[in-house]
């Protein structure tokens, strides 16, 4: 982000999140005044574009500006997308090669020759992005210290370059054993492709994730290679509608570690966007909690196709580099996110054993689920929640959408009530109890199999539909407080708004940790080489010195162990001077605090095995709204009442709702109740007390929580 645009820019410019989901294509538009307005398009899969410039166009008449002056007055626009991840999910990726060692043609298949599923003889690992017949072999070979011990075999590389272009080839990933050490024949050889095939994405396994593990490296680098392509193509078209549209700010892209890139630099790194949307909702939550006096919490988001489940602890969203995309490792720094198929448009079907599943197929925008009256047939969450009281037939998207509860009960009937023998009503309730214990699942996945106690954190809700079930989750988990933004539905969008430039650096440097000292020149000039990287990326994005940081960290493990340990904050100077016991007092640390315990008083050996390296552009984020407080009494929020089926009545009751618009600071009201926006609605069981905080957050308190201790 450049310098002038955070010293210069004239009050009335704007600032824009856009997060391109399965089911809508969601907006926040901030004025920098802490002024923010929320809009929702249904998204155009066929071209993701135009469900951003129908966004655009709204935002543009809302502001009574056409198209183009509107946009003239546009700083930055930050756009997360989903293009990369759908192609992975639906098969759609760019027809790619793969280049690798001589022998090792088959390690894309093989993985690591663990089975995920060890007691299910019928589960098929997935099938690789690559076919056999284009993964090349290719002869030479360097040996783990960077030594070459027989020389690239330029004559393989071009034999698979005519089989590549026979086959119209689009991407060529290039990964050849112990890349890392030495990227030589890599190198040659991509320079190869690219003169054999103008125009090809050729990906370079020692650029995109320089570091041990050849399966995983191998994998990471064919993703990138074959949604290269894709996302190339879309980010210049949105590029160059932008241009045409008179759009003279920055657009960044969401990247799968919560920051963001320039457009150049995410299309050459492609895989950094795997996790694009989703990425950007700790990042909001982040901006919430802090107000509350929150440094750790559970975000979760609940949109029209797919769920998320994220865990922050001490305000530093968990990062992994264990991710996979449909069952595809992915090795580059991301969010630890758990995404399930559960969202508004999650279809209900029977199994063959007669359970009631949710998912994870979705009705997705078109047709959209029954009640959307877009032709759907298939019974859904959506349909369910309207059937049961939670949703309105007529306030529904701002009201641009009319609900039909005819075509949604008739839907429930054929495929759920009458094959289960059941009510309408019941089914309906079955459907939603499902869905809430699905995600009650992911959340415990990303916390008490992390070793996290759910109910020491609240829980942030965001997403379309997650207020509908946030606090029906909370209750099975034990949790006492649920957040809901005023931007809930579109908290992704909201916390682009914020999020910083991010790019991530690896090298591999194995080596026990008491030997650190005698390498001292090796480790100084590693940490310069990504220091340098970092430098020339930002250069590129435009970021003033002042505005950069640096923070590093190092994979370490006991001797012995198959796994690593990331230990992050440290200091450079740590690592620069090879600063031993304080390394290791961190490894001990963390390690006793993922596993339980630490070895530090056996003496056990310590292994380092990669140096990481984050550069980091920081962006100067929105003011964060204050509202003056104007008392307890929601009254005026009153909109009337309707029956709203509860699980502890086990019927419909007479329930109260509110405009969510029009509740203020202050303001407070106990279930049960109905709190209706223009985007979303927020469902208070019985036993739940909600206030509005100054940020405009509601906050749901549990009296029940606990009581049962």
């Amino acid at each position: 982000m450049k310098k002038k645009e955070k010293t210069s820019e004239p009050e009335t410019r704007f600032r824009i999140g856009v997060d391109v989901g399965g089911t809508f294509t969601d907006f926040v538009l901030g004025d920098g005044t802490g002024e923010r307005r929320v809009f929702k398009v249904l998204s155009t899969p066929d071209d993701p574009t135009d469900a951003v410039f129908e966004g655009l166009a709204e935002m543009a008449a809302a502001a009574r500006l056409d198209l183009p002056s509107f946009l003239a007055r546009v700083g930055r626009i930050t756009h997360g997308t989903t293009v990369t991840t759908n192609a992975v999910l639906t098969g759609r990726t760019a027809r790619t090669g793969l280049l690798t060692t001589k022998g090792f043609r088959d390690a894309l298949q093989m993985r690591r020759g663990i089975r995920e599923e060890p007691y299910d003889n019928k589960y098929r690992p997935p099938e690789p992005l690559v076919p056999r017949w284009l993964r090349r072999p290719v002869a030479g070979r360097i040996d783990r210290d960077g030594r070459e011990i027989a020389p690239l075999a330029l004559d393989d590389v071009d034999a698979a370059a005519e089989i590549f272009a026979d086959a119209d080839v689009e991407a060529v990933a290039v990964c050849f054993m112990h890349a890392h050490a030495n990227d030589l024949h890599e190198r040659a050889a991509a320079d190869r492709l690219s003169a054999l095939l103008p125009g090809a994405y050729v990906s370079v396994s020692s650029e995109v994730l320089p570091q041990v593990r050849f399966y995983e490296r191998t994998s990471t680098t064919v993703l990138n290679a074959a949604v290269g392509p894709i996302l190339k193509r879309y980010l210049d078209r949105l590029v160059a509608r932008l241009a045409d549209a008179g759009f003279p700010g920055a657009l960044l892209i969401m990247q799968s570690n919560g920051g963001v890139s320039a457009p150049a630099i995410a299309s050459r790194r492609a895989a950094h966007t795997l996790l694009s949307g989703p990425a950007a909702g700790p990042v909001a939550g982040l901006s919430v909690a802090g107000r509350l006096g929150e440094d750790g919490f559970i975000v979760i988001d609940m949109g029209g196709t797919s769920f998320e489940a994220s865990l922050v602890r001490d305000g530093r969203p968990a990062i992994t580099t264990s991710a996979a995309v449909n069952r595809l490792a992915m090795a580059l720094p991301s969010m630890d996110i758990k995404t399930i198929g559960a969202g508004g448009g999650s279809i209900a079907w029977i199994d063959e054993g007669g359970l009631l599943r949710m998912g994870p197929d979705s009705a997705g925008a078109r047709p959209g689920p029954a009640c959307y009256g877009l032709g759907g047939t298939r019974p859904t969450c959506s349909d369910a929640n309207l059937v049961l009281g939670y949703l309105s037939t007529d306030y529904f998207a701002d009201g641009r959408i009319v609900l039909d509860a005819g075509s949604a009960k008739a839907a429930i009937d054929r495929h759920v009530a009458e094959p289960l023998g059941l009510g309408t009503v019941e089914a309906a309730a079955g459907i939603h109890r499902v869905m809430n214990a699905a995600m009650a699942s992911a959340i415990r996945e990303i916390s008490i199999e992390r070793g996290h106690d759910p109910r020491r954190f609240p829980l942030i809700c965001a997403g379309g539909a997650g207020g509908l079930h946030a606090a029906m989750i909370a209750r099975e988990l034990g949790i006492s407080r649920v957040f809901m933004p005023r931007d809930a539905s579109v908290f992704c969008a909201a916390g682009m708004l914020s999020a910083d430039l991010r790019h991530d650096f690896v090298r591999t440097c194995a080596m026990p940790l008491a030997e650190v000292v005698g390498e001292l020149p090796r480790i100084r000039a590693l940490l310069a080489g990504m220091e340098q990287e970092g430098r020339a990326m930002l250069d590129a994005e435009g970021v003033s010195d002042g505005d950069r940081r640096f923070t590093y960290a190092l994979d370490l493990r006991y001797a012995g162990q198959y796994h690593e340990v990331r230990v992050e904050g440290l200091p450079g100077a740590a690592i620069r001077d090879a600063d031993a016991a304080t390394i290791a007092g961190r490894f001990h640390e963390r390690h006793d605090r993922l596993y339980g315990y630490a070895l530090a008083e056996e003496g056990t050996e310590i292994e380092l095995i990669s140096i990481r390296v984050r550069a980091i552009g920081l962006t100067s984020g929105p003011v964060d709204p204050v509202e003056p407080e104007r008392g307890s009494d929601p009254g005026t929020a009153l909109k009337g009442e309707r029956p709203v089926w509860f699980a502890a009545r086990g019927e419909h009751v007479a329930t109260p709702v509110y405009d969510g618009g029009r509740l203020w600071h202050g303001n407070r009201l106990a279930g049960p109740a109905i709190v209706e926006t223009a985007t979303t609605t927020l469902v208070v069981p019985e036993d739940f007390d909600l206030f509005i905080d100054a940020g405009g957050t509601a906050v749901l308190t549990d009296a029940l929580c606990g009581r049962e201790e």
